[in-house]
């Protein structure tokens, strides 16, 4: 099984609970197709699903057709995951009460929204880094303050913080098992007008005290979390978490109309519905709107999952396009912005920071001189 073979394999299991068509698939596939198990671990793994793809073999009864010791390191790598996910829920719903009981209402977001929500049949199937909320920029300077009082602090062990547009610096409790992002805003600065606090508060969710977004907003998060916050328009690939979270929320609301209303996100966003349709099996659910640039987006999608070697390369080229991008897009905010001034001149005195970008230029020269 070469990549792609393994990734639309892997996405199709993601779907068989709720799929049956998917599901004769995949049993036949098991039956009478010999699996490169090594892949199918590397690419779920990679792509953070290997516990989803566990509880989904699990409840249609498909398990018995894997390698038993698979199924055993499934089944650690589940519960652990599940023992976790426990966790994380309690810490969400103790942060959830300090809030309420200052006026303040977060609005969980991503994993932790949809593990609140009861989004997965199995709360293992979700692999959750932070805990992510939102709150009013009103209510944002507080929120950070009582987060503090309540015994959080800096996950970062540098004295000085980068201008962050979206969200306060990441927090840690002792003996807590997640961090923290306090946000203001949900999306980087370029769209944060098209999709914010106020655009989604007229639409939350209320479950036993825990408030989420809207099953629309939640598909459009799910994306944007990929497709805007971690540059997935430019390198057109897909993140296949994101994608099975669309997937189950394309059960409670029509995907293709959840962002319809929108101007600038529009495309990047029915561009990863798009490839989440063609690598989920096309998946009825997950329809979307074929327009020229979609087609443009399948294309070198589809080029990319087809020739990895190719694509490494590509992609390597993008991520050094989009440093340098980014780089100068803070030395020019440093000019009229005193805050990224700020942390320009504190990065340049951090020594540690000096010793580390010695350290990674001489690995660099070592590695191109042998």
């Amino acid at each position: 099984m070469n990549y792609k073979e393994t990734l639309f394999f892997v996405a199709k299991c993601l779907t068989i609970t709720l799929e049956e068509k998917n599901r004769i698939e995949i049993e036949d596939s098991l039956k009478n197709t010999e699996i490169d198990w090594d892949s199918f671990v590397k690419v779920s793994t990679q792509h953070f699903v290997f516990p989803a793809l566990y509880c989904n073999l699990k409840r249609v009864n498909l398990l018995q057709y894997l390698p038993e010791e698979l199924v055993n390191y499934m089944i650690h790598i589940t519960d652990l995951n599940r023992e976790r996910n426990k966790q994380i829920i309690k810490q969400a719903k103790e942060i959830n009460s300090l809030l309420l009981a200052n006026d303040i209402t977060p609005i969980f977001l991503k994993g932790t929204g949809n593990l609140l929500e009861g989004l997965y049949a199995d709360i293992a199937e979700r692999m959750v880094g932070d805990i992510d909320f939102i709150v009013s920029k009103n209510d944002y300077i507080n929120t950070i303050k009582l987060i503090k009082g309540f015994g959080y602090n800096r996950v970062s062990k540098e004295s000085y913080d980068f201008p962050q547009f979206k969200h306060y610096a990441r927090l840690h409790k002792e003996k807590r098992i997640a961090a923290i992002e306090i946000h203001k805003e949900l999306l980087i600065e370029k769209y944060a007008s098209e999709f914010n606090y106020d655009s989604v508060k007229k639409n939350l969710l209320k479950i036993n005290e825990i408030t989420v977004l809207s099953y629309d907003d939640q598909i459009s998060l799910s994306i944007i979390a990929k497709q805007i916050n971690d540059d997935g328009i430019y390198f057109k690939d897909i993140a296949l978490r994101n994608a099975y979270d669309v997937f189950l929320l394309s059960k409670k609301t029509k995907a293709k109309e959840a962002f319809k209303n929108f101007k600038n996100l529009k495309n990047p966003l029915n561009s990863f519905l798009a490839s989440t349709y063609i690598t989920f099996n096309k998946v009825s659910s997950l329809e979307y709107e074929n327009t020229v640039e979609t087609e443009k987006y399948l294309q070198v999608f589809n080029n990319q999952i087809s020739n990895r070697v190719n694509t490494k390369r590509v992609h390597k080229n993008i991520g050094f396009y989009l440093f340098v991008k980014n780089r100068l897009n803070i030395i020019l905010k440093s000019i009229v912005n005193k805050e990224f001034r700020k942390w320009v001149f504190n990065r340049i005195r951090d020594k540690n920071w000096q010793k580390e970008k010695l350290r990674q230029l001489n690995i660099t020269k070592s590695k191109s001189n042998s």
